[in-house]
């Protein structure tokens, strides 16, 4: 299963005008910003961010170095990266899922059959943080989503602290979730991923 070829949620972002030679001449520099789905040899990268995001605050992180390899071999297509010239700032990490609610499986599984896309992880960099990236992020990988046929719904599992951020971002409540982790417990939130054909008319996917 690949990632549509042509999305314009994924496209590079230019946020500056290129540097130019003495010459006039443009210089070839990366991107400014650059939105892309993540492979394993971003896994490094990816783990470097979530660790420090997460274990500062609940003692782990949600996704160990192997089980990050694990989802962007097996599922690439579900993952996105902000990339600033070339540095990863913020990431999402997603797998499918085929029931409606979040079980202690879905740790760990990819159901590649699945129409729920099951968000594992969303983290910025510290030093890219309260500038409204994570909710930018969120909103282009739901875009993403969106041009995904076989994708229906979003879910995600997160402490009480963050549900007022995911329904800024139009997550709803579904209620307690029945994963934990250790002595954590969870809220359980869900996306609708709407509209599939009028989108993929009106937005080249």
């Amino acid at each position: 299963m690949s990632a549509p070829s042509t999305l314009p949620f994924l496209k590079p972002v230019h946020l500056r005008s290129p540097q130019s030679s003495p010459g006039g001449q443009r210089r070839h520099t990366l991107p400014a910003s650059e939105f892309r789905c993540l492979s394993p040899e971003d896994a490094i990268s990816v783990f470097e961010i979530e660790r420090e995001a997460f274990i500062s605050v609940s003692g782990d992180c949600p996704l160990h170095p192997d089980e990050i390899r694990h989802f962007l071999n097996l599922c690439p297509e579900l993952s996105l990266g902000w990339f600033e010239e070339g540095r990863l700032v913020a990431f999402i990490i997603g797998s499918l899922w085929d029931q409606d609610r979040l079980s202690q499986a879905a740790l760990t599984l990819h159901k590649p059959r699945g129409t729920v896309v099951h968000i594992h992880v969303l983290a910025v960099h510290r030093t890219f943080r309260q500038q409204g990236k994570g909710s930018i992020l969120l909103w282009r990988y739901l875009q993403y989503l969106r041009c995904l046929p076989f994708a229906r719904r979003a879910l995600l599992m997160c402490e009480d602290f963050l549900v007022p951020f995911y329904q800024k971002c139009g997550f709803e409540v579904l209620g307690p979730c029945e994963v934990t982790v250790g002595e954590l417990t969870f809220i359980e939130m869900q996306h609708p991923v709407r509209g599939h054909a009028f989108m993929r008319r009106n937005s080249g996917c």
